[in-house]
């Protein structure tokens, strides 16, 4: 089967842009192929910061002929109508149409159209130009002297060459025939810019990557990547250092070479009195540099220690070992790090006008002898705005005060401590440090709190206010740390769920997913027990942090269908106590109206009233019941109790929807059968002991006294007849169906469990 050889090369691709555009165009291409009746084996897409390349495998030759019945009207019509089919049709007589028979419609005229496949060639020049004319760039430029015309080509920078080959991988391939503004496919291309210009003649992609390698160019991105974290590690290692990994920054300078050359360069000892973040982030944001630290710790991305070494990756073989751009790079570095000590010497600094924040050091009960406390007030005095309808950055450090003064009754953090932390923690955005490193939020905070004799627990919840950030991030542990994540996270999604700015699809523009899924994993992972209905007044946000719920759960292991029926259960017994409603605070930060409803003024529903939920808002109460109810229903008797739960269950809700009568309560006295008496005395010790078992929260009791119903509900469905002729007997026995399920609920709702 012959393959095809695709490469478009460009002047630069940035480097952000490269696995993108390379995955695009292998999925437009691919595409187009399949729709014009083309099948292929594989594809594989590269890329390097000046080219686009496909490899596509097993590529038909030509598409199949496609075979088509038109139908046509009856034999008997009229002129005009068999005229207008024969057109239609493509037949110039009607003798080259067939007749075929109906019983109901008789006689009518069949065309038989055969459309034959066209050669692969044919269809990739058809569809190569379109390609490239529309290809979906982020940003993308018109050049040269045909860029004056109209419709003429832009790409991400100027586009100067295309291979495009096709044939058998051991016979001469040809070149498929196109051009696109004056750049006609061909089998030439040109290796690295400066070691090799020469001109490259290619056959087959075989031919092809072994001729760029011998040109300078490592074609294979993650070959290029493997190359310089190698490479990088051995010199660290050489010179009894080593790398602080940044898979990131690895990421992107694989994107920025072609030919990788790693080399190392050194900035003065001095510098090193800057905080590590600082210095890692000026090297890596300014000359896409490593940096590394002394060999013997114990975590080899730990940067709370760096070296004077920057390891550094150039694109061009230098004759003279690498020395002049070690040099050129080193005197960057030292010029960005002089900056950066600047920032980081000012912002211990007075700020100038102390005179101008009196008022807003005592609205936060600041002092204006210390720099973060001066930072904070300017920030409050210059009305930062945190976000139009949400008012200004003091506003919202009031509300998420107000919140964190409540939440520290359930995470038992100190509240003093607790006030102090909130009222600096966005005190850096104020900071030199941080408007040039937006990244470096609350790390500084962290930094210059620690400085002015800050108390340990305030400095950490500072640095930590924002974390987890991602997946990857670790939660809090301090509990005034926790604390101010959770007011800081519940004051953002609430604050955004009020002015209806929700995540829709795949657009998240103010990471709320992200935050919610922050307060699941803090709850969680530090065992917070906080009832969200006290905190969060719309189910529809409730429903949202289920949903995050959900998928930390699942990447946990845990079966969507048994989180379901779960968060389906009824209410839970856990502990509950009034925490200031968000919207209690809210006028003071945001526009007026932008309020939610308060609960009970509408909106809002009683447990189990719509909304698709159920009062099940403490989440780590939730977290455990899956947790036993997965070790459970994973044994032999949890799946037998489905299955008789499940029986029950469905009968009942059956003969509800019939409108069939069932029993309010169970009447002893109509319970005539062994079977039906045992059952009744079963689930009511069952109900009992399974709700003593939840109020102390020890979820696996509760399943081991629900377990105690297998045997009395599948003897009563072998010896008793639930639709009884006696209406009164029959609304009883349902009546009992209904305990079975009222005591199985207060777990989960075992109707949505699988299996």
């Amino acid at each position: 089967m012959p393959d095809l050889l695709l490469e478009l090369r460009s002047e630069e691709i940035p480097a952000r842009m490269q696995r993108k555009a390379a995955g695009e165009l292998k999925k437009l291409l691919t595409d187009a192929l399949v729709e014009a009746g083309l099948t292929y084996e594989g594809a594989r897409e590269y890329w390097t910061p000046r080219r686009l390349t496909l490899d596509i495998r097993g590529l038909n030759t030509r598409s199949a002929d496609l075979r088509e019945e038109r139908k046509g009207p009856r034999t008997d019509a009229n002129e005009k109508a068999i005229e207008g089919f024969l057109r239609g049709a493509g037949l110039t007589s009607i003798d080259q149409a067939h007749v075929h028979s109906d019983p109901k419609k008789g006689d009518f005229y069949v065309a038989h159209l055969v459309k034959p496949g066209r050669a692969a060639e044919e269809i990739i020049a058809e569809v190569m130009p379109g390609i490239i004319r529309n290809f979906p760039w982020p940003k993308s430029m018109r050049s040269g002297a045909a860029s004056a015309r109209p419709g003429a080509l832009r790409w991400v920078r100027p586009l100067q060459s295309i291979i495009c080959l096709f044939g058998p991988e051991n016979e001469e391939t040809q070149v498929v025939a196109f051009d696109v503004d004056g750049i006609a496919a061909s089998n030439v291309t040109y290796g690295h810019r400066f070691h090799a210009p020469e001109a490259i003649t290619v056959r087959r992609f075989a031919d092809y990557i072994e001729k760029l390698e011998k040109a300078k160019v490592v074609l294979d991105a993650d070959r290029r990547r493997e190359i310089i974290a190698t490479d990088a590690a051995n010199i660290a290692f050489a010179n009894g250092l080593e790398l602080v990994e940044d898979e990131a920054l690895l990421d992107e300078v694989s994107g920025l070479v072609e030919w990788p050359q790693v080399l190392m360069g050194a900035f003065e000892e001095d510098y090193l009195a800057i905080p590590p973040e600082i210095i890692r982030l000026t090297i890596k944001t300014n000359q896409k540099c490593f940096v590394t630290r002394p060999a013997g710790g114990e975590n080899p991305s730990d940067d709370l220690a760096l070296s004077n070494k920057f390891i550094l990756v150039a694109n061009i073989e230098a004759k003279d070992g690498g020395r002049e751009i070690v040099h050129g790079n080193g005197k960057v570095v030292r010029a960005r790090l002089s900056d950066a000590r600047h920032f980081w010497t000012r912002d211990q600094g007075d700020l100038p006008d102390l005179e101008t924040l009196q008022a807003s050091a005592e609205k936060f009960d600041l002092n204006l002898k210390k720099p973060l406390d001066q930072r904070m007030a300017k920030l409050d005095a210059l009305n930062v705005t945190f976000h139009a309808k949400l008012g200004t950055e003091g506003e919202r450090v009031q509300r998420i005060r107000a919140l964190a003064a409540e939440l520290a009754k359930v995470t038992n953090a100190d509240p003093t401590l607790v006030d102090r932390a909130v009222v600096l923690s966005k005190a850096d955005l104020r900071t030199e440090a941080v408007g040039e490193f937006p990244e470096l939020q609350g790390i500084m905070g962290m930094k210059y709190a620690l400085l002015q004799g800050e108390h340990p627990s305030v400095a950490t919840a500072i640095g930590d206010h924002r974390k987890p950030q991602g997946p990857s991030d670790q939660v809090p542990t301090d509990p005034v740390a926790v604390t101010v994540a959770l007011a800081d996270k519940l004051d953002t999604l609430v604050g955004f769920w009020a002015i209806d700015e929700k995540p829709t699809g795949s657009k998240d523009p103010y990471a709320l997913r992200r935050a919610a899924l922050g307060v699941v994993r803090i709850l969680l992972e530090r065992g917070v027990r906080l009832p969200l209905s006290s905190v969060v007044e719309d189910l529809d946000l409730l429903s949202f942090f289920h949903d995050r719920l959900k998928v930390y759960l699942r990447d946990l292991g845990a079966r969507h269908d048994l989180i379901d029926a779960v968060l389906a259960a009824s209410p839970s017994s856990g502990p509950s106590g009034h925490l200031l409603l968000a919207g209690e605070k809210r006028e003071q930060g945001a526009a007026a109206g932008t309020s939610s409803p308060r609960r009970g003024e509408g909106g809002a529903h009683a447990p189990g009233e719509g909304g698709g939920l159920s009062a099940n808002d403490d989440l780590l109460m939730v977290a455990r019941r899956v947790e036993a109810l997965t070790a459970f229903i994973t044994s032999e008797e949890g799946q037998n109790l489905l299955a008789g739960t499940k029986r029950a269950t469905q009968l009942l809700a059956a003969e509800e929807k019939k409108g069939t009568e069932v029993a309010a309560s169970v009447d002893p006295s109509l319970l005539t059968l062994d079977a039906e008496k045992a059952l009744h005395a079963a689930v009511t010790q069952a109900s009992t002991e399974a709700s003593d078992a939840i109020a102390s929260e020890d979820f696996r009791a509760a399943m081991e006294a629900l377990s105690k119903l297998r045997g009395p509900i599948d003897r009563f469905f072998a010896d008793v007849l639930v639709n009884d002729e006696n209406q009164a007997v029959r609304a009883n026995r349902l009546a009992l169906l209904g305990l079975i399920r009222a005591a199985t609920g207060t777990v989960a709702d075992f109707s949505k469990i699988s299996g």
